[in-house]
């Protein structure tokens, strides 16, 4: 006697395409809180002397958004509002994520974790992380003998 996998759903490909667009939603809404998850885009490049993190936060105000390093860890926290009120008009369509994130980022040992620094800019965060002098590169000079 073969096994036979149970699938009860295996008719519901032939439902029709709006019950499709539903059941896509509603498996979203389960999935993601608020619909749709807000999770800043970031960029980490590393320099000769800095660990540099740059973090797209548009439409923000630097009070809704919190740096910190602990044990290691570099956490960025913030929220970024929905402005539901208007004065004038509907909305059309919002496509735009709005919510709070948290994103955190393990930092080497080789960066000096008293020295970050913030700055924002255009609807960009930028983390500079100075490396300790040890991980510095260091150009030694070889001696050639002539024996």
């Amino acid at each position: 006697m073969s096994i036979i996998k149970y699938t009860p759903f295996t008719d519901f490909e032939t439902f029709p395409a709006g019950l499709r667009v539903f059941q896509d939603t509603v498996n979203r809404l389960f999935t993601e809180p608020n619909g749709r998850p807000w999770v800043p885009a970031v960029d980490i490049r590393e320099t000769e002397n800095d660990l540099i993190l740059k973090a797209d936060v548009p439409d923000m105000d630097m009070k809704d958004i919190d740096v910190r390093v602990e044990n290691g860890t570099l956490t960025l926290r913030g929220e970024r509002k929905f402005e539901n009120e208007t004065k004038d008009g509907n909305w059309h369509r919002v496509e735009r994520s709005y919510g709070t994130f948290q994103r955190a980022f393990t930092l080497p040992e080789t960066v000096d974790v008293d020295s970050v620094k913030a700055d924002y800019k255009n609807g960009v965060l930028t983390i500079s992380i100075a490396k300790k002098e040890v991980a510095k590169p260091r150009q030694i000079k070889v001696q050639v003998s002539n024996n």
